[in-house]
């Protein structure tokens, strides 16, 4: 299967953007600075690209909303380096990402304190110059389309201010020369922004994956969605695994079965949207919360969309708070619309959800999860032939969900 490599960053850092559900875009901005202080450096055009793709990914170990309002309003804190662990285990896990693991790892860490370990020249380069850019869009990020030209001196001021502690000399020194112009700051702004991310996007970089390869790239982007609350861990993982398991009882081909389970997996990347105090609070959902909560799918589909080879895995995971009585959401498709794959993750993320602790409730027991699985099929929301198959498998189904957690 051939997926574009540079589609799936992007998708990836689009995801990255939602956990900062109205700030968004830092880690482009990180990425465009680095794009040219590679250039100010006369870095070849992969090491340019290189820098630009980890100053998207850079931030892959942040979850919560509370973690990324301090990315955003702190140059340091106590406890910073732990998102940068986080990012650094999930990179690896993934090759065509890995090498961006050890750069991610200390993107963090002080330039009077990084030579105590033993990092090549160009990953110390590499995370530095990160850790440097990440600071400026935190002192920039509040001022854009405001008047970050009138501050753009002083946060260069305050940038040098940390030559030798913080960061290099010699890539402060880089920093300054490419930050002189207006042109730097004002691409800063989204409607410049998005011109530059256009442009990068338009160089194509189609790699050949295998569906496990594609299989660690989801479970890379799971573990993100999973890390946001403690009743998300695990989920998405719970009910790839539920859905793979209908579908080969189902009798759909097994490439068709590793490939539900991929979008099981990625079903829930858009509620990284969701306000962290939204999903662990204790108390029924009001209207403003239920309008939050009814994004998520919608932003799944957009992400997962502009990737292409993998429109069917975004459509499967799009659809999955659908209901065959047309009242789901986002898209209010019917039963004609929605395919056994579909239908599959749909009854899959129920299961799931309801074999899972919740803020508002425990985990409940086998027999009451198909009493509401039932229900919902007398409400014409899920496929009856699905929740059959569930009730004659009901112990290996639960195992199925459970077995993750």
């Amino acid at each position: 299967m051939k997926i574009d490599f540079g589609q799936m960053i992007f998708a990836l850092s689009d995801t990255l953007d939602l956990v900062g559900i109205n700030e968004v875009q830092h880690g482009k901005r990180v990425g465009y600075m680095a794009w040219e202080c590679a250039k100010e450096m006369g870095l070849d055009h992969q090491s340019q690209k290189d820098l630009f793709q980890l100053g998207l990914l850079h931030d892959c170990g942040v979850s919560s909303t509370r973690v990324h309002e301090n990315l955003i309003k702190e140059m340091d804190w106590e406890g910073s380096g732990e998102h940068c662990e986080i990012g650094s285990k999930r990179l690896k896990k993934f090759p065509p990402l890995s090498e961006m693991a050890e750069a991610v790892y200390f993107h963090h860490t002080h330039w009077e304190d990084i030579n105590r370990y033993h990092l090549t020249e160009e990953n110390q380069r590499s995370a530095n110059l990160t850790f440097l850019l990440d600071r400026t869009d935190s002192l920039a990020a509040k001022h854009l389309n405001v008047d970050l030209l009138k501050v753009k001196d002083e946060i260069r001021n305050q940038i040098s201010q940390y030559r030798k502690t913080l960061f290099n000399p010699e890539l402060v020194d880089v920093f300054m020369t490419v930050s002189e112009t207006e042109a730097f700051w004002i691409t800063l702004e989204p409607r410049h922004l998005s011109r530059f991310l256009h442009d990068m996007e338009k160089q194509r970089e189609p790699i050949e994956m295998s569906m496990n390869d594609l299989k660690k790239m989801a479970v890379v982007f799971a573990q993100i969605v999973d890390a946001k609350s403690p009743y998300t861990a695990q989920h998405s993982v719970g009910v790839a695994l539920l859905a793979k398991h209908l579908a080969g009882l189902s009798g759909l081909p097994a490439e068709t079965c590793s490939k539900i389970e991929i979008a099981g997996l990625l079903h829930d990347l858009g509620k990284l949207k969701v306000p962290d105090e939204i999903l662990e609070k204790p108390d029924r959902l009001d209207l403003d919360d239920l309008a939050h909560m009814r994004h998520h799918s919608f932003e799944t589909y957009v992400i997962l969309n502009r990737i292409d080879g993998i429109e069917d895995i975004a459509l499967w995971a799009a659809n999955h708070h659908e209901a065959l009585n047309g009242t789901g959401y986002p898209f209010h498709r019917q039963k004609k619309d929605l395919s056994i794959e579909s239908r599959i993750i749909s009854v899959a993320d129920v299961f799931q959800a309801l074999a899972q602790e919740r803020p508002y409730r425990g985990a409940l027991p086998q027999d009451e999860i198909l009493k509401i699985l039932k229900e919902f099929t007398a409400q014409g929301r899920l496929d009856p032939d699905l929740v059959n198959l569930v009730e004659q498998n009901l112990h290996d189904c639960f195992q199925a969900a459970s077995k993750a957690m």
